[in-house]
């Protein structure tokens, strides 16, 4: 049992259990936001970790210009507010911004780690509802294909979120499960992956091996944004 007392001592308020959930609460609101740049496989993009959860475990949002991001993401619209951003990707505790190619990221790290930094210790938000995991189709393309749920379906996702998402994530990047059909995979690179000089050997020498290797169904794995 806990004693809070008010500012009449001999009034005293007993709270059971409560007076260390509100130290902790304190506490994380003490905590400083600290934000380090890493760089990902891919040279158009770079990864700011925040030591803090912005995202659900599994969760992400990619924007791929201005208008994917308004009323979704306010970082991320003023994050395209800056000349030279051309992408941003916001998942578990990072955040993967995409440049223009007229700049280094020698010039613009240090500013956009400041900028992010800033932003989350002032406590802005950083989502305010998801977007659709899949891009938007761009005009004159075709419809996106709809897969039929297969019997595989779940074993699929079960060792891509075991062996392959980690990986993924750790780039800077996500990969989603699209469907299977005919023996073949079909899977969305997101994120740092998207675009990735890399991704072609990562899919083919990585992905397509691990998931041939538990399932002798499928014959090759291809992405949906190649």
């Amino acid at each position: 049992m806990y004693v809070i007392y008010l500012k009449d001592k001999s009034n005293y308020l007993f709270i059971l259990g409560m007076f260390p959930l509100i130290l902790s609460k304190i506490n994380k609101m003490n905590v400083p936001v600290t934000i380090y740049a890493e760089m990902t496989p891919n040279p158009s993009t770079m990864k700011f970790v925040a030591n803090k959860q912005l995202m659900g475990t599994g969760d992400s949002a990619e924007f791929n210009s201005l208008g994917e991001a308004k009323g979704f993401s306010p970082l991320a619209e003023e994050l395209f507010n800056l000349p030279f951003v051309n992408g941003v990707f916001i998942a578990s505790n990072f955040i993967t911004v995409a440049k223009t190619d007229n700049l280094s990221w020698d010039f613009i790290t240090m500013e956009l780690r400041e900028f992010i930094r800033t932003w989350l210790a002032e406590g802005k938000e950083v989502l305010i509802q998801m977007p659709s995991k899949l891009p938007a189709i761009e005009e004159g393309n075709e419809p996106r294909k709809n897969f039929q749920p297969s019997e595989y379906d779940d074993a699929i996702r079960g060792l891509l979120d075991e062996f392959v998402r980690p990986a993924v994530e750790n780039d800077g990047g996500a990969i989603d499960f699209r469907g299977y059909e005919d023996g073949i995979v079909t899977v969305l690179l997101r994120g740092a992956c998207a675009g990735c000089p890399s991704s072609t050997a990562t899919l083919k020498g990585g992905i397509e091996s691990l998931l041939k290797q538990h399932l002798p169904e499928v014959q090759e794995v291809v992405a949906e944004n190649e």
